[in-house]
């Protein structure tokens, strides 16, 4: 009867019926809509879209949601530490659509950072990472001041929530970066460096450790690279927590360059990649048409790339320290009383070392520091001998040197030693000896060319190489026999005194060139003689071009009638009558080439100059390629050629026989266990002596049964 009288009522109308199953009884569709629109405000995500498509329209039920959202917040606040679900939906819901209503919700980006800020400890987690996402938001649509909102994010870091770690961490560097994107803002910067240096300093070692990671990513992205981020930094290297000691090194050496390449944060790499437009055009038909757009798409691609990378300096952030040589001292105190790991106290010794050799400081007692650990038996002692060469320079001492290249000399190069441990002290004694000539002495030096004859091939060619230093550094000191021919450059060559200073006041080799207003020998004409030249430009003329070899003898033939004080004198002509194009410095590179081979007047020259083009100047860092240096590649012993076999026959699974048994665990056949049986119990069978007195014929018959037989089997 209910059924029909509802009918009745809605007959007239014409509304097609809806059945409702909670009911039980039909309704019209203008009931219906007047109930989903009752039900709006529950319905949270489709209210929001409906928002932002026209506030005004929806501003009452804006207003119910809010007051529902300060009378949650009001009960919440009796027991901060309980979840609630609802109103983590209620925070996303009023963040998302803030912008829509920026009168009414002007105290909730507030009301949320002071939450945080008093209960972050107790809150639950899901809720804390809600509050945070909900800042962050407002913080995109630039409804929150980023300087109040970063300093709450870096006292947030001392939570003990990973995930939370982690999202505030990818939201402090990528919003800096947008601040600083047009235009460095420095204001906003001091402010946050100067909070980054009190977290550094922080109780909360987890804090300490995400600030540094911040601002070593800020530098190394070109936001943050000035000099005050570097010199913050450097008070991280004196901490006690083990993880921000090796965080701070680990930036001054350079060593996790490749960890950071692999990084997710890098916003930049969203873009599309060359193995995405490849896989778009192969796809479609081969022609050359789609070859001409997949080339011109990744040109295209290429170029964004080079615009979107950052600029990359050539000087590291060792330079931008203010005081090195206090920075230098604090760190050798400290290592001196760590008691960290080995690897720590290494990390630490290649940084002082590195300091040492780039600002040239004075740290003495570095040295003998240094030469407790140099020992062939001592672990990692090939790093420990290139930090000993990397602390070398010019301006320290010869004496302080010099005893450690005798005790690099005494415990490496000795005949009990093997020959990589001989190879590896003469070659950085070399290296050495490259930074400071002054440290090796002249019977030291002449004991160590003895080894030019050793039967070992790498201490030969080692010992080899350290003459061919002194030949051009120092040749007085060597044997005469070890000097080689003299040259023109082996007799210029005077070493210097300790903080001597070689300074010229023209240009090296500049006496090959010719004056202002002269003519040149080879008939060119200065530039007096322009007007000349204009008259025969009509048609062209043959210019006949010397080679190589014929300007390298014009120049030796040139230099020898020359006395050397005449050199200098000319050089200091032209070098200061004249302004020097490319051509002339080829010129005196040639010359000064031509000083290294040609020999005593009279001798004819046995080599061709050839113009070497790589300058081989000293590098601030020593590889470790160049103390571990080896001519010969050493043999393997037994067990590493063993090793090396065995591991090149790990997959020949392909050229085993597969058993054809479809059950791995059934029996074998009879005759498959003949094969297998001990001849000793088969010799008196009928078969076995029978098998020997087969004709010719019979053996012909079973070779054709057996062949068919694995023919046949082969074709199954």
């Amino acid at each position: 009867g209910r059924r029909l009288g509802r009918r009745a009522v809605s007959g007239g109308s014409g509304a097609r019926p809806h059945v409702d199953s909670r009911l039980g009884f039909q309704t019209d569709a203008g009931t219906m809509s007047a109930r989903n629109n009752n039900r709006l405000p529950s319905n949270l995500p489709q209210l929001q879209n409906l928002i932002k498509r026209d506030p005004e329209s929806y501003t009452q039920e804006f207003t119910q949601q809010f007051h529902h959202y300060q009378s949650t917040i009001r009960i919440f606040k009796l027991q901060p530490d309980k979840p609630s679900k609802e109103l983590s939906e209620l925070v996303m819901f009023l963040a998302q659509v803030a912008h829509c209503y920026p009168t009414q919700l002007a105290n909730f980006a507030q009301e949320l950072k002071d939450l945080l800020f008093s209960h972050h400890t107790i809150l639950d987690p899901d809720l804390r990472m809600m509050f945070c996402k909900a800042l962050i938001l407002l913080r995109n649509k630039n409804l929150v001041n980023p300087t109040s909102l970063l300093e709450l994010f870096f006292e947030l870091l001392r939570c003990r929530d990973k995930l939370l770690r982690k999202t505030l961490y990818m939201h402090i560097v990528t919003d800096i970066k947008n601040i600083n994107a047009k235009h460095k803002n420095n204001k906003m910067n001091t402010i946050l460096q100067n909070f980054m240096y009190t977290m550094l300093r922080d109780s909360n070692p987890k804090a300490a450790k995400m600030s540094l990671d911040v601002m070593v990513e800020l530098y190394k992205r070109n936001i943050w690279n000035d000099a005050k981020t570097v010199n913050v930094i450097t008070t991280a290297c004196f901490s006690k927590v083990t993880k921000i000691l090796v965080g701070a090194l680990k930036f001054f050496l350079g060593k996790d360059e490749d960890e950071k390449n692999n990084s997710d944060s890098e916003s930049e790499d969203d873009g599309p990649t060359t193995r995405d437009l490849t896989l778009r055009y192969s796809t479609s038909k081969k022609s050359t048409k789609n070859k001409k757009k997949l080339d011109k798409a990744l040109k295209v691609l290429k170029k964004h790339k080079k615009k979107k990378k950052a600029e990359v300096f050539n000087f590291s952030a060792i330079h931008l320290i203010h005081d090195p040589q206090g920075f230098a001292e604090k760190l050798f105190k400290h290592l001196e009383d760590s008691k960290e790991r080995f690897e720590v106290k290494m990390m630490m010794m290649d940084l002082i070392s590195r300091l040492i050799g780039i600002h040239e400081l004075f740290l003495f007692n570095f040295y003998p520091f240094a030469q407790r650990f140099l020992q062939p038996h001592q672990r990692d002692v090939t790093r420990i001998l290139l930090y000993a060469a990397q602390a070398t320079h010019q301006l320290v001492p010869p004496e302080i040197i010099q005893t450690m290249v005798m005790t690099i000399a005494n415990n490496f190069v000795t005949d009990r030693n093997s020959g990589e441990a001989m190879t590896v002290g003469i070659n950085t004694i070399k290296e050495i000896s490259v930074r400071c000539p002054l440290a090796i002495t002249e019977d030291l030096l002449q004991d160590l060319a003895h080894y030019k004859t050793h039967k070992d091939k790498n201490v030969m060619m080692s010992a080899r190489a350290l003459i061919q230093l002194f030949r051009t550094m120092n040749p007085q000191i060597l044997h005469k026999k070890d000097r080689g021919k003299p040259t023109e450059a082996s007799k210029e060559v005077k070493c210097h005194e300790y903080g001597e200073l070689d300074s010229k006041d023209y240009i090296p080799g500049a006496e090959v060139l010719e004056e202002e207003g002269e003519k040149n020998d080879d008939g060119w004409e200065s530039a007096s003689t322009e007007e000349e030249d204009d008259e025969d430009d009509e048609g062209w003329i043959d210019v006949h071009h010397s080679s190589d070899e014929e300007q390298q003898k014009e120049v030796v033939e040139k230099m020898s009638n020359m006395l050397p004080e005449a050199r200098k004198a000319k050089a200091a002509i032209v070098s200061a009558s004249r302004i020097l194009t490319q051509d002339d410095f080829k010129k005196i590179r040639l010359a000064q080439i031509a000083k290294e081979i040609d020999v005593a007047p009279g001798k004819s020259q046995k080599r061709k100059i050839v113009e070497d083009t790589n300058d081989e100047s000293r590098e601030e860092q020593l590889s470790l390629r160049t103390i571990e240096r080896l001519h010969k590649k050493p043999k393997s012993d037994k067990e590493t050629r063993l090793a090396t076999a065995m591991a090149g026959r790990s997959d020949r699974s392909e050229f085993v026989k597969k058993r054809s048994k479809l059950n791995p665990y059934a029996s074998t056949t009879n005759q498959n266990k003949k094969k297998n049986k001990n001849f000793m119990m088969m010799r008196y069978s009928r078969n076995v002596r029978s098998k020997g007195k087969r004709s010719f014929r019979e053996k012909q018959i079973a070779l054709r049964d057996s062949l068919l037989k694995r023919k046949k089997h082969l074709m199954k």
